[in-house]
C-alpha cells in the first residue's frame, strides 16, 4: 500500500513530465523552424541576395535555397537580371491641388509640372522609366532609396534636356513654323535616347562615387503636352495661320487671274494698235504716192515748172469746190478785207 503523499504526487509528476515534454517538442520544432528558414524555393521570375553579417555572400538564382538562419544570413529577393521593372516619375506629373488650388498654395505649385524649353517655352513631359537591377548587393544596399533617386535623377536629366530644346523639337506645337528640312523630327525621337543616356550618365557617376543603386536604364516612354491652359492659345494661332495661308493662297490665284486677263487685254490692244498702224502706213503711203512718184520723176526728168503745173491742176479741183473764192496778193494787203473782222 502507498502512503496517502504518494498517490497524490503521481499525477502532479505525471503532468510536470507531460508539460516537460510538451516543451521540449516545441523547442525541437521551433529550432528546426528557426534552422530551416532560411531554406526556400526562388520563384523564375526571382533571385536572392544572401548576406552573411551584413557583407555579401552570394547571389543565387532561381531554384532551391539553403542558407543559415537569421541572423546568421539574412536573404534579399530580387527581380531577375532579365526582369524589367516601371517606374512612372511622380515628380514630372502635375499634380490636382496645383490645378485647383487657391491662395498661397496655390502659388506655390504653380509652377510644378511644367518644365521650361529654350526658347522660353514650357512643357509638360509624363515619363515612365523601364530599367533593370544589374548590382544586386548596390540594389539591396541602397534598399528603399533606390526608387527616389531614380525620381530626382530621371526629374533632373528632364529638365536639362528641355532647357536644351526649344518646343517645337520636343512636341508638335507651331507645325506652319517648321520646314520640312529642319530636323525637327529627328529631334523628337533622339530626346529618349537622349534621357536614358542622361540618367544613365548619373547613374555612373553615383557608382565611381560609391553610391550606385545597382540599376541600369533600358528605355523611357515620354509623353509630351502642352498646359491646358497653352493648348486653347495655339490653337487659335494654328487656325489663324491656317486661314491667313488660304487667303494668300486665294489672293494669289486672283492676283494671277487678273494677270493673266490684263495679259491678254494687252496683247489684243498690240495686236489692234499693230494692224491700225498698218493701215494707216499703207493709206498714207497710198495718199503720198502722187508726190513719191512726182519727185521720182522730177529727179528723172529735172523739169521744173512739172510742180506749178502739178500745183495749178490740183488745186482748181479743190477750189471748185468752194462757194466763192478771194485771191490776196501775198505782197499787197493794204486792200485785204476780211467779212466780221473787228474794223
Amino acid at each position: 500500500m502507498l502512503a496517502p503523499d504518494t498517490k497524490v504526487a503521481a499525477p502532479e509528476h505525471q503532468a510536470v513530465h507531460l508539460v516537460s515534454v510538451a516543451l521540449s517538442v516545441i523547442m525541437v520544432l521551433a529550432a528546426i523552424g528557426w534552422l530551416t528558414s532560411n531554406v526556400r524555393e526562388i520563384a523564375p521570375q526571382s533571385r536572392a541576395v544572401v548576406l552573411r553579417m551584413g557583407s555579401l555572400n552570394r547571389v543565387q538564382d532561381s531554384g532551391l535555397l539553403w542558407a543559415l538562419p537569421e541572423p546568421f544570413e539574412k536573404v534579399e529577393l530580387l527581380p531577375a537580371a532579365a526582369t524589367v521593372l516601371e517606374r512612372r516619375i511622380e515628380g514630372l506629373v502635375r499634380s490636382p491641388a496645383a490645378e485647383t488650388g487657391t491662395g498661397a498654395a496655390s502659388d506655390a505649385l504653380a509652377g510644378s509640372g511644367f518644365l521650361l524649353t529654350a526658347d522660353a517655352s514650357v512643357v509638360q513631359l509624363d515619363i515612365r522609366i523601364f530599367y533593370k537591377v544589374t548590382e544586386p548587393f548596390d540594389y539591396v544596399l541602397q534598399g528603399s532609396h533606390v526608387v527616389p533617386a531614380l525620381d530626382r535623377l530621371a526629374t533632373r536629366s528632364a529638365i536639362f534636356i528641355c532647357a536644351s530644346r526649344d518646343l517645337d523639337s520636343i512636341l508638335v506645337a507651331r507645325p506652319e513654323l517648321v520646314g520640312p528640312d529642319s530636323g525637327i523630327a529627328e529631334k523628337r525621337e533622339q530626346l529618349r535616347a537622349d534621357l536614358v543616356r542622361s540618367i544613365d550618365e548619373s547613374l555612373r557617376v553615383l557608382k565611381a562615387n560609391g553610391a550606385g543603386l545597382g540599376i541600369e536604364v533600358e528605355r523611357a516612354d515620354v509623353q509630351s503636352s502642352l498646359p491646358s491652359q497653352a493648348v486653347a492659345a495655339f490653337d487659335a494661332v494654328l487656325t489663324a495661320s491656317q486661314q491667313a495661308e488660304q487667303s494668300i493662297a486665294s489672293a494669289r490665284n486672283d492676283a494671277e487671274k487678273d494677270k493673266q486677263a490684263a495679259d491678254q487685254a494687252a496683247d489684243a490692244i498690240v495686236q489692234v494698235a499693230e494692224a491700225q498702224s498698218s493701215e494707216r502706213v499703207a493709206k498714207a503711203r497710198a495718199d503720198t504716192a502722187t508726190i513719191t512718184g512726182f519727185i521720182e520723176k522730177q529727179g528723172a526728168l529735172n523739169d521744173p515748172a512739172l510742180a506749178m503745173r502739178l500745183y495749178r491742176d490740183r488745186v482748181a479741183k479743190i477750189l471748185s469746190q468752194a462757194g466763192s473764192v478771194v485771191t490776196v496778193d501775198p505782197r499787197d494787203d493794204a486792200r485785204l478785207i476780211l467779212q466780221g473782222a473787228d474794223k
